[in-house]
């Protein structure tokens, strides 16, 4: 695997690398994706094989240019309403953190939708991903870049060190800037329903297009039992090796320290009190070469949080500890996403041992 810097001419020997039927890892606003062909289904078969992935769980479908929608999605299917919402979406929300749930034209592969009478398809807000794609075949299937139910990358090297030689280049635009994936939102099945909080926040889709459900943690709708409509909706999911646990802001602060234990934080103030109730340890001691004491964003910024989520979840990860514990952000804008994150990842990491309030 070939970890490439961003040129026009790496692009290119990319998407040459795509049309051949090879996979690609590539940065988007939100996460790395790991690419294939979405219109070739030994391509998307190897991403399955690369990730692990359960054929079950279908696959996002990343495409370039709006007018390129109508090459996965059959809109006429669709009533008048929610043509006029998906319009107004696009309008409004792409290029960004949105994949929209439509039904499926038939060119497109059952491997790529599991099946469903439904695709998922986004137009990613990154320009090395837009030309990427239109290079290609127009339409790339690409879930997150890492094996499947841990961490998502928002680095190329964390690519490298989760996939090995699953791709054939990793193209590297370093730090994903969004740093959560996108929000998927139905609008094949009834009312807009939100099946995946994600990059796009609730209330910038209900501020274009009005109310939209969001399903109660835990009672997210499925084809079937076990059976997921949309990506990330299985109950343990993008964990890290580490065990973690998932505490209130008034359980964090009062948990005793634990050399072997990391702390992830929201802010600054949480920390700093827990600081004062837990002892001396100070962000940068304690630890050998990275500290075990994080924080999402030291003033409160919940873009910021969202952004730095995995990477510092990566950072921990890697420091050999018994046990992470994150604390919950308030479930405002993207914290709707960042808790989503972090409840799946108490649920997925070791939770025969999970700790209070995972």
């Amino acid at each position: 695997m070939r970890i490439l810097p961003l040129s026009e001419e790496n692009i290119r020997l990319a998407a040459e690398a795509l049309r051949a039927g090879h996979l690609v890892a590539f940065p988007t606003e939100t996460v790395y994706g790991l690419g294939a062909d979405a219109f070739n289904v030994s391509a998307l078969a190897k991403v399955f094989a690369a990730k692990g992935r359960p054929r079950f769980d279908p696959l996002i479908i990343h495409i370039a240019r709006p007018r390129d929608l109508e090459q996965v999605a059959d809109l006429s299917a669709l009533d008048r309403e929610s043509r006029e919402k998906t319009r107004a979406l696009g309008l409004g929300l792409w290029p960004g953190p949105l994949t929209l749930i439509l039904p499926k034209r038939p060119e497109v592969p059952d491997l790529a939708t599991s099946g469903l009478p439904s695709v998922a398809v986004r137009l990613p807000d990154h320009p090395a991903a837009q030309r990427l794609i239109l290079l290609s075949t127009g339409a790339v299937a690409a879930p997150s870049a890492n094996p499947f139910g841990y961490l998502s990358p928002t680095r190329a090297e964390h690519v490298r060190d989760q996939l090995g030689e699953a791709a054939a280049f990793i193209l590297d635009g370093g730090r994903t800037r969004v740093g959560v994936e996108s929000t998927v939102l139905d609008l094949c099945s009834g009312p807009p329903r939100i099946l995946r909080p994600g990059g796009s926040s609730r209330e910038r889709i209900e501020g274009i297009i009005g109310p939209v459900e969001f399903p109660a943690q835990g009672t997210a709708p499925s084809a079937a039992p076990g059976r997921p409509l949309s990506p990330g909706q299985l109950k343990g999911h993008y964990a890290p090796r580490t065990a973690l646990s998932l505490h209130s802001r008034e359980e964090i602060i009062d948990l005793a320290d634990n050399p072997l234990e990391g702390f992830l934080f929201f802010d600054g103030p949480s920390r700093e009190t827990w600081f004062q109730r837990a002892g001396q340890f100070r962000e940068g001691q304690g630890l050998p070469g990275e500290s075990r004491i994080r924080t999402l964003s030291e003033g409160g910024n919940m873009t910021e949080a969202a952004a730095n989520l995995f990477d510092l979840l990566h950072r921990l990860d890697r420091l050999g500890l018994c046990r992470i514990r994150a604390e919950k952000v308030p479930e405002t804008g993207l914290g709707a996403a960042v808790n989503d994150r972090l409840r799946r990842a108490a649920a997925g990491s070791n939770p025969e041992q999970a700790g209070p309030g995972a």
